[in-house]
């Protein structure tokens, strides 16, 4: 430990190797202690300094010459006689330390130095000063004479008496600053590149003004032109005063303004839309049903409900009562997938001589693609209704909304939500964009919408369109179609000729039965189209001579073996199977329910075929109403002693639900347990409840459908459900029974074979 007068520095720091003169008066001490200061507040750590030249200065003060040379930890401090402040230190000249621990370190601090260095254009006397310094701790101490350092960061320095440590800090002070430096050269090169770009586009764009003045063609006549354009566009008032004041701030913005493209383009929008442009619409209902029943086989309800429109379009007009814009029609086509529903629309369009557009909806998941995107977004746009009328051309197209139940919603909004005031007849005649502002008149737009199921559809939505049901085509039904369009279609897209291939009914009708297994007929076409694509590639090939019948031995050939069966007979032949109705997204469908026993308690009853809750519960109370009516059905005492229950509906790997199978269900536990085979001939549909009473079920024209083309002729159905039967075309009422019951005492003395069929209960 040694004494050394202090000499307090405030806000410098002087390192070792460093010289400086300072105004101070060291008398005649040889060594001094150089201490920083801030505020009062000292430095643990000073420099050892030795005294050199005493200076006097103008004035009458003293300065001295000072030489930094080594670092030294302060301790006590006291007052010498002549009243100066002298502390304790211990004084810690550097350590080389190995080079192991340092080479690395020094390796990266001089090319971080170096990378410094040439960002600030150094003429190499720095670099060459730093390259000679040979000591660790001298090399570091480098850092100190950066000027962007803080004070704070200088004093950190110098308390880093351990030369590793103080390495590692000077490293990553040099690296922050690097990194500095390299951030500001990169916005300095950014804003010189965006400056000359601006200065070069103010010069073309001066250039370009001065072409178009000598041309005539200056900024105001493009608002100029922009108001032409508007005064011929027929706008209502609103909309032309907002399009005029938009044109007013394009001129007063000239195109040196960047939101002078924004304008413009909001201006086109504007302009897109036809506003005063309408179809000249034929109200003739007789020719408009001429043109839906040319187009379309069946659908009667849709065709009924156009022609009620133009009607009633027609009165009004010829008595010359005003069109109410809230009563616009909004029909909602609901109904199994290939039934015709998007292919109408185009129909309706034609019939009503107006402009056709499909909007498919599926998928869609953004607000904005409904409303459109606010103006302040980059990259905003209109939504879908006014792309619509912009391609439509009209105010009063025909706009279909494809797919309607396949709505999605998530972060972006509902776009359902959205489609509540366009859907609207109250509310649709002032529709406003998002994008545009202004109030759209959407009342004279006829809208479709699709869908294959009503219960994805929200409720709201739901209420605000008028539904018409699709539930697919009888099997003449489907005959006539194949026939009349799409025999036709698929002759023409395998390139031949009406004289070169024909068929008759009886051989379409073997493909619909036996090769088809739908409500519409989309699977129907493409199996004509194998047919006909297959009696094409003979005729190339030269192997085929023209003319060619299509028959039975043909279909086979082009189509392979018979896929689907009427096995209702061969199902039900032994007790416990029962045929039912049921109706999934494609359309209805047959479903056979199979019930056995076994013997040992077991769980009771199982369940199989992936049911869901609502068909689990109508299995239990289907044992239940079979148990505690065993006497009345003439089942024996004991044959449910020790004894579990098994109930399947094949198909396993489709999920099934609802209450409507819930009297098949109990029809085929009694068949099980009484010995008496179910009727092959006949198909049910019912709900159940405990007292055996028969509920009314929904879907009844798609059941019937569905047991027809399966071969059933005879129905039990819900005596609340006799109204329906009216739905149901005509020639199928005329070749199958229908039997209404009120329970399902009714429902066994129908469905079971009068005399038990010969079993045993295992």
């Amino acid at each position: 430990m040694s004494s050394l007068l202090l000499v307090p520095l405030d806000d410098i720091v002087v390192f070792p190797n460093m010289n400086v003169t300072i105004s101070a008066d060291v008398g005649d001490e040889e060594q001094v202690l150089l201490v920083p200061r801030h505020e009062g507040t000292y430095a643990k750590v000073g420099t050892v300094a030795d005294v050199g030249e005493h200076v006097r200065l103008p004035g009458g003060g003293r300065a001295v010459s000072l030489e930094g040379l080594h670092r030294a930890v302060i301790g006590a401090a006291h007052t010498d006689p002549q009243g100066r402040l002298r502390v304790e230190v211990e004084e810690r000249p550097d350590e080389e330390p190995p080079r192991a621990r340092t080479a690395e370190l020094e390796r990266e601090y001089r090319a971080v130095v170096e990378e410094i260095l040439e960002l600030r254009g150094d003429d190499g006397r720095i670099s060459s000063f730093v390259r000679s310094i040979r000591e660790t701790g001298t090399l570091a101490d480098t850092a100190a004479y950066a000027p962007e350092l803080t004070f704070e960061q200088r004093i950190e320095l110098l308390e880093a008496v351990d030369v590793v440590e103080r390495l590692e800090l000077s490293l990553r002070l040099q690296r922050d600053r690097l990194a500095e430096m390299q951030v500001r050269r990169r916005i300095r090169e950014d804003v010189e590149e965006g400056a000359a770009k601006q200065q070069r586009e103010y010069i073309l764009r001066r250039q370009l003004e001065s072409i178009r003045k000598e041309l005539g063609e200056d900024d105001a006549s493009v608002a100029d032109d922009y108001r032409t354009k508007i005064a011929e566009a027929d706008m209502p008032d609103a909309v032309r005063e907002q399009a005029e004041r938009e044109a007013a701030r394009l001129e007063r913005m000239g195109d040196q303004s960047a939101e002078s493209s924004m304008i413009r383009t909001y201006l086109d929008w504007l302009l897109a839309v036809p506003w005063g442009k309408r179809s000249e619409e034929s109200l003739d209902p007789n020719h408009a049903r001429e043109v839906l029943d040319a187009d379309h086989a069946g659908l009667e309800d849709v065709k009924d409900r156009i022609v009620e429109y133009l009607a009633v379009r027609k009165l009004r007009q010829d008595r010359g009562i005003p069109n109410d814009k809230k009563s616009g029609a909004i029909l909602t086509l609901i109904g199994p997938p290939g039934t015709g529903k998007t292919s109408i629309g185009e129909s309706i369009a034609r019939a009503l001589n107006r402009e056709f557009v499909r909007m498919s909806l599926g998928g869609v998941r953004d607000e904005a693609e409904i409303r459109g995107h606010r103006r302040t977004y980059i990259g905003a746009m209109p939504g879908r209704l006014v792309r619509a009328l912009r391609d439509a051309g009209t105010m009063n197209p025909v706009i279909l909304l494809d797919e309607v139940d396949k709505v999605g919603a998530d972060w972006r909004g509902d776009p359902s939500a959205a489609l509540l005031e366009v859907l609207d007849p109250a509310q649709n005649h002032s529709f406003r964009d998002h994008y545009l502002d202004v109030e759209l008149d959407l009342s004279e737009v006829v809208f479709l919408a699709t869908a294959n199921v009503a219960e994805t559809i929200p409720g709201p939505l739901l209420d605000r369109m008028e539904v018409i049901r699709f539930d697919g085509y009888t099997v003449d039904e489907k005959v006539a179609i194949a026939r009349g369009y799409l025999w036709p279609r698929q002759r023409d897209r395998a390139g031949l000729r009406e004289d070169e291939v024909s068929v008759d009914d009886a051989t379409i009708e073997l493909i619909v039965s036996q090769y088809t297994r739908e409500a519409g007929v989309r699977q129907l076409e493409r199996e004509l189209g194998k047919v006909l694509r297959k009696v094409a590639t003979g005729i190339a090939s030269e192997t085929t001579t023209a003319p060619v019948t299509i028959d039975e031995a043909t279909v086979r050939d082009a189509l392979g073996r018979q896929r689907f069966y009427q096995e209702a007979a061969e199902r039900t032949a032994v007790p416990g199977v029962a045929t039912g109705l049921a109706v999934t997204g494609t359309g209805g469908d047959v479903l056979f329910v199979e019930a056995t026993r076994m013997n040992g308690g077991g769980e009771g009853l199982v369940l199989t075929g992936q049911l869901g809750d609502v068909m689990k519960e109508s299995a239990r109370i289907a044992l239940s109403y079979v148990r505690s009516h065993a006497q009345e059905l003439g089942i024996e005492d004991d044959a449910f002693d020790n004894a579990s229950f098994h109930v399947h509906v094949p198909a396993g790997a489709i999920p099934k639900d609802g209450p409507s199978a819930g009297i098949t269900m109990s029809t085929a536990l009694a068949s099980l347990l009484t010995g008496r085979a179910v009727k092959h001939t006949v198909g049910m549909t019912g709900e159940v409840t405990l007292q055996g009473r028969v509920l009314p079920i929904g879907g009844l024209k798609q059941k019937v459908l569905a047991a027809h083309a399966a071969g059933l002729t005879d129905v039990i159905i819900p005596e609340r459900n006799r109204a329906d039967l009216e739905d149901v075309p005509a020639d199928v009422r005329e070749e199958m029974s229908f039997h209404p019951v009120m329970s399902l005492g009714e429902v066994l003395e129908l469905a079971l074979e009068p005399t038990p069929a010969s079993h045993a209960l295992s």
